[in-house]
């Protein structure tokens, strides 16, 4: 078997008596777009929390690149070629394109001082601000005030801030999230070639759009109730029947799919999807 490039082994995280994930266990190889998918309450924003170093693991262990980094923070994983963005937007809207890109290049520099001082001056600091900002479709907007910038190009500066630390592994909570429809495939097409570009070993994606997870992904990890409840290539999570009827909340019906209703929802026993977090 190939070594991973990130793994996650029989991890739990408990906040207080509630368990949010249950033993979850994860590989994440060079080459790989991975999508993590599931009901609101799955456990999706923890597990990336707990792969990413922000939350420590109640127990299990995490490695990347063979290297425990459980609970490590995120600046100990950025060091070592991890790099993540959020759900939310989380840049400074006072700061300018070229500002925010260069903070993260010059962290992966290791030259944090004075750096709106050092954009200026610094030839190197320009053209690596200028590579990222092209890559993203934002070359001519350096100028601009991140806070003046539609919501979509919100979102692509907020990534491109993560891709500008020239991470091996990438991983991007919702990164289309609260853009337009028609905005999104070309957010991701613009992530994908970034990825390529840069030289990006490994992607893996939370997200709620499934035309984006199956147009994208190369395998799929779907969670429920803090527990892995398949980890398949797209074209097999869309034959799992209790796949598609939990995680998706659509029925299959002779080969295809549609939206669940009263009269076509099978009797089960299970708790709902949308169930709160159970205890482990």
């Amino acid at each position: 078997m190939t070594s991973a490039l990130l793994e996650a082994t029989d991890v739990r995280k408990f906040y207080g008596d509630t368990c949010a994930l249950d033993g979850v266990s994860l590989r994440v190889s060079a080459g790989e777009f991975v999508s993590i998918i599931g009901p609101n309450g799955a456990g999706k924003t923890t597990l990336v929390n707990v792969l990413t170093g922000l939350t420590p693991p109640s127990s299990g262990r995490v490695r990347f690149k063979n290297v425990d980094v459980a609970g490590g923070g995120p600046a100990r994983l950025a060091r070592l070629g991890m790099a993540r963005s959020f759900q939310l937007v989380t840049i400074f809207p006072g700061l300018s394109v070229a500002d925010t890109l260069a903070v993260a290049v010059l962290s992966r520099l290791g030259r944090s001082a004075r750096p709106f001082a050092a954009l200026a001056r610094d030839t190197e600091l320009r053209a690596a601000v200028e590579e990222v900002a092209v890559l993203f479709q934002l070359g001519d907007k350096l100028g601009r005030r991140a806070r003046t910038l539609p919501q979509g190009d919100k979102k692509l500066l907020d990534v491109a801030s993560a891709f500008a630390l020239h991470p091996d592994v990438i991983l991007m909570d919702e990164p289309t999230s609260g853009v337009s429809t028609a905005d999104k495939t070309a957010i991701m097409e613009t992530l994908v070639r970034a990825a390529e570009r840069m030289g990006i070993r490994a992607i893996v994606l939370v997200e709620h759009d499934m035309d984006i997870v199956f147009g994208y992904s190369d395998r799929i990890v779907a969670l429920h109730q803090g527990r892995v409840l398949a980890d398949a290539t797209p074209a097999a999570i869309r034959a799992d029947a209790a796949v598609v009827r939990t995680v998706l909340g659509i029925a299959a019906t002779q080969g295809r799919t549609q939206p669940e209703t009263a009269s076509n929802r099978p009797p089960t026993s299970e708790p709902d999807s949308r169930t709160p977090l159970q205890q482990c």
